[in-house]
Order: C-alpha cells, then structure tokens, then sequence
C-alpha cells in the first residue's frame, strides 16, 4: 500500500443516494473510476442484532469470547437480518475521491428493499436510532435496490474479485458478513475459516479494520466518532449512522492513523485482520 501525501482538498463532497432506478448507472461510474481510485472505505447499516451471547455484564465484552463463538453469533444475527444501507468511498493514494468531471467530489450510499420493518426481525432501538439519523425505511422499501441486482452489478464492478483494490473499515465482521451474504446469496458459511475464505476470494488480502488496528494506537480507543474527535478528524458529509457519510469518515481516519501512527512500518501487517474475528 503506497501513499502520497494526502492534503484534505477543500473541494466540496457530496453523496451520491443510489436507489433502484440508477443502480446500474451508478454501478457504470464506478467500473470507471476504480482503477484511478482503488482505496475503498466501506459501511454498512443493518438492524441491529437479535442474538447475544449469555457474558458476564462486569467483564469486558470481547475478552470472554473466542473468535470462533463471536462468528457463530454474527453468523446467527446475518443469516437472520437483512441490509439497510451500503456506504462506499473510493480514493486514490493521494486522498483524492472521484469528481466525475466537476468540480464537486463523490462517495456513494446505497438503499436497499430486502429489510420490511413491520416483518422482518430487528432491535427496535437500532431501528429508532436510524430513523432518528434520517433513514426512511418506508422510502427503502418502496424504491430501494435489491440485493440481488446490487450483487450481480458488484460482482462485475471491479469492486470486488480484483487484486489491485485495499478496503479501509471500521469494526467490519458484521459489514462484511452482509456483504459476503448478498453476494453468495446464501447463509454465511458454517466455520470461521470458511468465511475467511470466502472474505479473501471477494475482497482480497489487503483488508484494513481500525478498531483492530487501534490496539497499535496509544490514547486510540473506542467507536469511530471517538477514534475521529481524539484524531482531530472531522465529519466532512453526512451524519453518523448514515453509511455514506461513515464510509467516507472512516477513510479520513484512517490517513491520519497512518500519518501519526504508521510512518515508519506502514498499516500492510495489520492487514487482512478484522475485530473480534481474529485469526492470523
């Protein structure tokens, strides 16, 4: 992964909102631009989840579980769930995202129709947390993408299956448990090293988490909002809990991270490992 020096541009950003009816326009603009831009930052909005593991509430979280019994709960809550919102930011080694030919910057979000509120299962408070952040899911349903069509378009994008492209994430088992769901069309995989299989078949080797890489970080802890404020990075689009506007944050935040934190070595050893999920 090769860097130039990145300069935030003050050339306004604005999200590209992708519905059923532009799908594969959009998906054509993308098959255009990706080999100028092959660093894409990825999120993704989902309903929250329906399966927890039974832990001791005074010890931390992540401590008392195994990898394998953390897939075995992500694999429950996707298998069962459906995708709300995808977020993708392309950017080139410089920091630089398509502008398509103006004078304006893009990042995609993409609105899918398979979660019916009213039917489908959900945690209500994430539900009400997106609805408060802006997210119409009666809008979703009744013009949003189905994933069906998004997979086949993606599949042939250049997003995926293709060696020259990193993905930058934030705390991504569960967005790329989706992913990998929508594109295989079928249940995640039965094991851990099934779904890393298929992880590096879709999205290759050069796979970036910053809530894992964050352990190499001194004073980098907690969500992504609280990664970005200590880093001094700010919201440049969008609001939290917005894909887009997440996807395009986490990229920001991680060229500081490697400006601050990675200099001498680089992030490329931290690559392909996701948090909570983690196997070497």
């Amino acid at each position: 992964m090769r860097f130039e020096d990145s300069n935030r541009s003050s050339i306004p950003i604005k999200i590209r909102e992708v519905w059923s009816h532009n799908l594969e326009s959009e998906f054509q603009l993308i098959s255009q631009v990706i080999d100028e831009y092959p660093f894409i930052s990825m999120d993704t909005e989902f309903p929250g989840t329906v399966f927890r593991p039974k832990v001791d509430p005074t010890r931390p979280y992540h401590s008392q579980l195994l990898p394998s019994d953390h897939y075995k709960i992500l694999k429950s809550n996707v298998d069962a769930l459906n995708l709300i919102q995808v977020g993708l930011t392309l950017s080139d080694s410089s920091g630089n995202l398509p502008n398509l030919g103006t004078d304006t910057q893009f990042i995609w979000e993409f609105n899918f129709r398979d979660f019916d509120v009213e039917r489908d299962a959900h945690a209500p408070d994430s539900i009400e947390l997106l609805r408060r952040q802006g997210i119409d899911f009666v809008k979703n349903k009744e013009k949003g993408i189905d994933s069906v069509h998004f997979a086949e378009l993606m599949m042939s994008s250049g997003l995926v299956c293709n060696d020259t492209v990193s993905w930058v994430t934030f705390h991504s088992a569960y967005d790329f448990g989706y992913l990998v769901k929508v594109l295989t069309r079928r249940d995640l995989p039965g094991s851990l090293d099934e779904f890393f299989t298929s992880l590096r078949v879709f999205f290759g080797n050069r796979v970036y988490d910053l809530k894992y890489m964050i352990r190499f970080c001194n004073s980098l802890r907690g969500g992504l909002d609280r990664v970005a404020r200590t880093l001094d990075v700010n919201r440049a689009v969008g609001k939290c809990h917005q894909a887009g506007s997440d996807s395009l944050l986490t990229w920001h935040a991680f060229q500081k991270m490697r400006d601050l934190y990675f200099v001498k070595d680089g992030p490329e050893k931290h690559a392909g490992v996701l948090y909570g999920l983690e196997i070497y």
